[in-house]
Order: structure tokens, then sequence, then C-alpha cells
């Protein structure tokens, strides 16, 4: 049994450096839910492909994310639940109908994804905890931001929304 403190040791260790943010992740606060998120990866993954991808958007005159049903007008009880909403729409509309013949820019709106992917989990799990209240306004915002994608074929719509996603990261960053 001597070996036993030194395994407690270790293991809460190992918790502890599991439950902590890596260097240049930040804390985000959505309501009563906290994510950690790698923004400066996100955002430099972005910044590679962002002309690329603006570039394929043919309707320049629509915003899917901005005015007049901006986020930034999204009160601070609603952020939880708008947020997970958006990291859900993103993975499972975005990001799956995002593909170029570049693999480069496939390799980075994976890893964008990714990203997402990990965000959503969390959220969810606060979600279920009932700690995401859902306000009727953030709801209204949501299903307007849904009726601009699908108002678009499905191709546009995923690249229009992947070209505006410096205004959710903005978002994100104001709110925190």
């Amino acid at each position: 049994m001597r070996g036993s403190p030194l395994f407690l040791c270790l293991l809460s260790m190992s918790c502890w450096v599991n439950l902590t943010p890596t260097a240049g992740d930040k804390i985000f606060h959505f309501g009563a839910c906290r994510v950690s998120l790698s923004m400066a990866e996100i955002r430099a993954g972005f910044t590679a492909i962002k002309a690329n991808i603006q570039s394929r958007d043919p309707i320049r005159s629509l915003s899917i994310l901005s005015h007049p049903h901006s986020l930034h007008k999204v009160k601070s009880s609603d952020r939880c639940c708008i947020t997970h909403h958006l990291f859900t729409f993103y993975v499972d509309k975005v990001f799956k109908h995002c593909r170029t013949e570049d693999s480069f820019v496939n390799r980075k709106i994976s890893s964008i994804a990714n990203s997402f992917l990990s965000a959503r989990r969390k959220l969810g799990q606060c979600h279920e905890q009932n700690n995401c209240v859902c306000g009727e306004e953030s709801m209204e915002k949501f299903k307007q931001i849904l009726a601009n994608y699908e108002g678009l074929n499905v191709t546009s719509a995923a690249m229009k929304s992947l070209g505006e996603l410096d205004i959710l990261l903005d978002w994100m960053e104001k709110s925190r």
C-alpha cells in the first residue's frame, strides 16, 4: 500500500491538469455555464481561410448572423442557450457542408469544427443540468438565423455562415 499516496497524488495532478485551460485557452461565461476555448487557435484557423471562404459567397447583400437580429443584443442570461444553439448549428449544418477542393482549407475547417464540437459538448452538459435558460427573445433571434440560413441553398448558406464566423467570435469575446 506504499504506492497509494503516490498514486493518489499523480491522479490528482492529472485531473487538475485536465480541468485547467491550456496555454492560450480562455474561459468564457455563457450565463451560468463556463467553457474553455482556444480562441487564438480558432481565430488563426479562420484568418487563414477567411478570404478563400468569403470569395465563395455568391450573395453579399444578405447576412445570416448580423443586423437586424444582432447577437450583440442578446441578454447575458440567454447567452448559454443561444451559444449552445449556435455551436450546434455550426457543427450540424455549417461545417458539414463546407468542403472545398483545397485540402489546407478543409483541414482548417475541420480543426475549427472540432473546437466547436468540444465546446458544444461542454455547453450541452451544462444545459442538461438546467443551468441554461432559453428566453423567448434569444430563441426568436436564433429562429431568424435559421430562417436566413434555410433561405439559401445548403452550400451557399454554409459558406456564408462560415465566412461570418468572425461575427460570432467577436460576440463571444465581448460577452466574456
